[in-house]
């Protein structure tokens, strides 16, 4: 499955500066945040589209009109030379967070992006992707959080009293933030179980005994381990969907690992203690071979028959079982991310 990215910061300014003078501080702070919703509805349009669109495509376009926007109030800024009668101080601290938005949305999310590639193939790797990206946004914040003391600063210096308060836009992306961070909380627990079981199949696949009860020994334990997490987690504004996904998909694992792994090794063990017998059998004539052998060898043939029955049986009811686990566990993430994340 593929995990949706995100990259959740919210951005306080957005410039339409012009070269002038200023006759009042109240002036210039208002001057500075007149086109703040050019960057936070580029910001929001990007989120809403990682949210509710399939298409890489749109999401990329929405990516590269966030970073124009920031192009835009950066240069506009940068024309202010004077600041408020050659106070610089807060032009700085906004041009220094334009500087690094920019960066991250472009270097960074480069860097992210293939990460998020590769982040499927193991536990570790999704999770140095989950935390390289949450130390993208945590830059971001705290020049953000530069910008907000700055602007205070300017407000105390100069006698203003501000209004705190937050945007609808800003509203949206505190909600949004809220959102993909409860998915990921959920989808790290689910994966933890599913990553195994993917090297679980693979080892059944090659019939290495020793990788199979290797990795179902490690599913059962991330099983159990997920499972008390899920005691801890309340649901999201009521809504315990993601919660039940993924305690159906552990308990999937569950009965996989008690269930259908022991039958599957069973199975294999007997197909080598087989082998072994119809290359014994193969390697003696018709007249050394005894009719006790043969009476023994036969038997495991119809054994072996029914055992490969009963396997393919077995394999078939899984695969529907897992199929149907992974596929509610997906389709209830994207409905919970859809249904929460606000539409513009």
């Amino acid at each position: 499955m593929k995990f949706k990215l995100l990259l959740a910061f919210i951005f306080l300014m957005s410039l339409s500066i012009q070269a002038q003078e200023f006759k009042t501080p109240v002036d210039y702070l208002s001057y500075i945040g007149k086109e703040q919703d050019n960057i936070s509805k580029s910001m929001w349009k990007y989120t809403s589209a990682v949210a509710h669109s399939k298409s890489a495509r749109r999401i990329d376009n929405t990516r590269k009109q966030l970073v124009k926007s920031i192009q835009a109030a950066r240069k506009k800024i940068e024309d202010l030379k004077d600041g408020y009668k050659s106070d610089l101080d807060y032009r700085d601290k906004v041009i220094a967070f334009l500087n690094i938005s920019e960066k991250n949305i472009n270097e960074e999310y480069d860097k992210i992006i293939d990460m998020q590639e590769v982040a499927e193939q193991s536990y570790d790797l999704m999770e140095a992707y989950i935390m390289t990206r949450d130390l993208v946004n945590a830059k971001i914040d705290a020049e953000f959080e530069k910008v907000s003391l700055a602007q205070k600063e300017f407000a105390a210096k100069y006698n203003i009293n501000l209004t705190e308060g937050t945007s609808e836009i800003g509203q949206k992306m505190k909600i949004s933030s809220e959102v993909f961070n409860y998915h990921t909380q959920l989808y790290l627990i689910f994966f933890k179980a599913n990553i195994t079981d993917l090297n679980l199949s693979a080892a059944i696949e090659k019939k290495d005994l020793g990788v199979i009860q290797q990795n179902n020994n490690a599913l059962a334990q991330y099983v159990e381990e997920g499972l008390e997490k899920l005691k801890t987690i309340k649901p999201f504004q009521n809504d315990n969907t993601m919660v039940i996904a993924t305690k159906n998909a552990l308990e999937y694992y569950k009965k996989q690992a008690q269930q259908y792994v022991p039958k599957v090794v069973d199975f294999l063990m007997f197909n080598e203690k087989f082998d072994t017998a119809r290359k014994s059998m193969e390697a003696k004539s018709d007249k050394d071979r005894t009719k006790e052998e043969i009476d023994n060898f036969n038997g495991m043939v119809k054994q072996i028959n029914k055992g490969i029955e009963d396997y393919n049986k077995g394999n078939n009811v899984n695969y529907q079982e897992k199929n149907k686990a992974i596929s509610n566990w997906n389709n209830t993430g994207e409905n919970f991310i859809s249904s929460h994340v606000p539409v513009d």
